[in-house]
């Protein structure tokens, strides 16, 4: 896919970063696992380092904070940040992290929608989120694991204005959603689907080789939390970095859909 030039459109996943304890080892993990180069932290931005295929820029990392889980948070492309974060409220989703500038790179802000999940909105400035999407070692998919799919599917429809169409192949209450007027799906809701824990978005990375990124993390003191494995859409394994941030390795049976 080309890369991103203009800022991602109101609702797309637009972003994700991690929280990484150790630098030096989780680098060394996201490197030979996905083929990134971190930045040096920015002491003037609370030692965030953005994370680049090539030159551009694809995920983002933080040092983990005091009660800060370890987990991946996905973003979602806003034009008004502070008018989605009441949206949120009105929905009955809780903001964490109210609307903040961020030295002109942008607004972000930190929230959970009434099934308990974690999301962050991304009102691009300078910077405008990832710039590449579906190639070997950028975000291929994202999905909700919810306790409630139903109630989680309204929300984000209320908040974003995403169409939500169900996905009769991945289970009855799997639903994609997608941009009004426009077909292309841009991640899914539905249930836990087997995992444990609250609800919580799982981001799925591309790669050429699933079972050799999997070997790759497991070298790289990660965890394979499921064997490599089929599906409809892709050679798929659940795995956590060394500190457990979890996500998805796929390798894509056909190209990711363009993203508007």
């Amino acid at each position: 896919m080309s890369t991103r030039t203009t800022a991602w459109p109101n609702g797309t996943p637009s972003w994700a970063d991690v929280p990484i304890p150790d630098r030096a080892v989780g680098d060394a993990f996201y490197a030979a696992v996905l083929g990134w180069r971190f930045e040096a932290p920015d002491e003037q931005l609370g030692r965030y380092a953005n994370a680049f295929l090539g030159d551009r820029h694809v995920v983002g990392s933080m040092d983990l904070s005091p009660g800060q889980p370890v987990a991946w948070t996905l973003y979602f492309a806003v034009d008004d940040a502070a008018r989605t974060a009441a949206a949120i409220a009105a929905a009955g989703g809780t903001v964490l992290a109210e609307p903040t500038d961020v030295s002109g790179l942008g607004t972000m802000a930190v929230a959970l929608d009434p099934t308990g999940a974690r999301f962050g909105l991304w009102q691009a400035g300078t910077h405008l989120g990832t710039r590449v999407y579906g190639e070997p070692g950028a975000i291929a998919w994202e999905d909700l694991r919810s306790t409630d799919p139903a109630a989680a599917q309204a929300f984000y429809a209320s908040v974003f204005g995403v169409g939500v169409e169900p996905l009769e192949t991945a289970g009855g209450d799997y639903g994609t959603f997608h941009l009004p007027g426009d077909d292309a799906p841009l991640g899914g809701i539905g249930g836990l689907m087997g995992d444990d824990g609250p609800s919580h978005w799982l981001v799925y990375f591309a790669v050429a080789d699933v079972d050799t990124a999997l070997e790759a993390a497991v070298a790289h003191g990660g965890g394979a939390l499921s064997p490599a494995f089929d599906s409809p859409y892709g050679r798929m394994a659940h795995v956590a970095d060394p500190a457990g941030a979890a996500f998805m390795l796929v390798s894509p049976t056909m190209p990711a859909p363009d993203r508007p």
